[in-house]
């Protein structure tokens, strides 16, 4: 099994403590040579500040190279590309574009009556500015608002068309479900890396409510295992068994990078990762002051 390139992705902080916890994540994470790392937006944007502060000081303290996310929701284009040029002018290359979620309680998406309509509209103005590497999103299970079998695969053709030169997937926890999904790609002639997203499952039930937001299916094996394994006080154990087995399957079904969702919680990534053998035997932190 080859060793695989590595991104972990963080979200912005809220307050003193949660800066410390995600500090402390990116430091124990750094190490690991990741190829990139991401910072997350927010949902309807409101964390656009907060995410550009955090790309700011990642880059600059650890010398990572940083992907920020970039939504078109609840924002004119000019705003969004507004931010676009702040992650520019902070010396940001790569730049993951999603259309992105409206905040918590307020419906469905609906565009800003002078912003992008959707992601492809967003990846092709960043596209434009000939400044960025744009990286998109994918579906291996189906996306909630997908119109029917096949149509995630047609939206990932749309924004590969549009400009995005890689995709990241939202999670899911059975590799036939990504095979599936890359085999659909390729033959429809998507030629872009396509890169699984891995999520370590640090907390079960608060991973379920991010599985039906999203639609990433929860097959009823893993449903079973987690309530023996909270029983007996193993979560920990079946959540690192269960990833290195998924990220291994992967790895031999010819899947070249992982990218993780830490939650800034870095414990179950480094495990998964140290159990794949990937960690360099004399790692060191590459911090910049």
């Amino acid at each position: 099994m080859s060793l695989p390139g590595l991104s972990f992705e963080f979200f912005p902080p809220h307050g003193v403590q949660a800066s410390f916890r995600l500090w402390q994540a990116v430091s124990e994470l750094a190490p690991l040579d990741p190829d990139f790392v991401s910072v997350t937006f927010g949902a309807g944007g409101a964390d656009h500040g907060l995410t550009l502060d955090t790309v700011k000081a990642i880059k600059r303290r650890f010398n990572l190279v940083v992907a920020a996310h970039l939504t078109c929701c609840n924002a004119t284009r000019e705003e969004t590309l507004a931010v676009a040029e702040s992650y520019s002018a902070a010396g940001i290359s790569e730049i993951v574009a999603l259309r992105g979620d409206p905040p918590t309680g307020t419906g469905t998406f609906r565009p800003h009556p002078d912003g992008f309509e959707d992601s492809c509209a967003l990846i092709s103005a960043l596209a434009g500015l000939n400044r960025f590497s744009i990286r998109a999103s994918a579906y291996p299970d189906p996306h909630p608002e997908a119109a029917g079998p096949g149509a995630d695969v047609e939206w990932l053709k749309r924004k590969v068309d549009a400009g995005a030169t890689s995709a990241i997937t939202q999670f899911f926890f059975e590799a036939e479900s990504y095979f599936r999904f890359r085999d659909a790609c390729d033959a429809a002639r998507i030629d872009v890396p396509i890169i699984p997203g891995i999520l370590p499952i640090e907390d079960w039930t608060r991973m379920k409510r991010f599985a039906r937001r999203c639609g990433a299916h929860v097959p009823a094996w893993l449903a079973d295992a987690f309530e023996v394994a909270l029983r007996d006080d193993r979560h920990d154990l079946l959540a690192i068994s269960v990833c290195t087995e998924l990220c291994s399957d992967l790895l031999d079904g010819g899947a070249e990078n992982l990218h993780f969702y830490t939650l800034n919680k870095p414990h179950l990534t480094k495990e998964v990762i140290r159990a794949l053998r990937t960690v360099p035997a004399a790692a060191s932190l590459r911090y910049v002051a």
